[in-house]
């Protein structure tokens, strides 16, 4: 009886922290050669987001920074790692240098969780719970030149 108990109040807690360990994958396009990205600047960066299917497929969200992948021009888009931005981005960028291009694989956790973002049908889309895929370049810090 006390085994019983003791796994009916042990495996819930088990599947959280197996859970809620879940991390973000950085995987290398192109190294960087200037410095590691910190939480002390601002950064510059081109972006696209995809969500990533369970089949590790990638489907468009609908929002990037670049012209070759849909924006209406090139753009950049300026961060400061653990300022207003998911988890799971400023754990990604953090692991990186500037210069550097990568693809963020962040899991819906460390994302928008359980919350939908945009709306269906409008320019972008992000279903509730879905993992995150970021091809990701950081351009390096904002006001320094290229």
């Amino acid at each position: 009886m006390i085994s019983y108990l003791l796994q009916s109040l042990l495996l819930p807690l088990l599947l959280i922290m197996s859970s809620s360990q879940a991390s973000v994958i950085v995987e290398t396009i192109s190294p960087g050669v200037g410095p590691p990205v910190t939480t002390a600047n601002r950064y510059r960066s081109t972006v696209t987001l995809y969500i990533e299917n369970a089949d590790k497929s990638k489907t468009p969200s609908g929002w990037s920074t670049r012209k070759e992948d849909g924006a209406d021009k090139d753009t950049t888009f300026a961060f400061q790692p653990g300022v207003g931005l998911i988890e799971g981005w400023s754990q990604g960028v953090l692991q990186m240098k500037e210069g550097e291009r990568a693809w963020l694989h962040v899991p819906a956790a460390m994302g928008y969780g359980g919350s939908p973002m945009g709306s269906r049908g409008g320019a972008f889309y992000i279903p509730a719970n879905s993992d995150l895929l970021f091809d990701i370049e950081v351009l390096g810090i904002e006001g320094a030149e290229l």
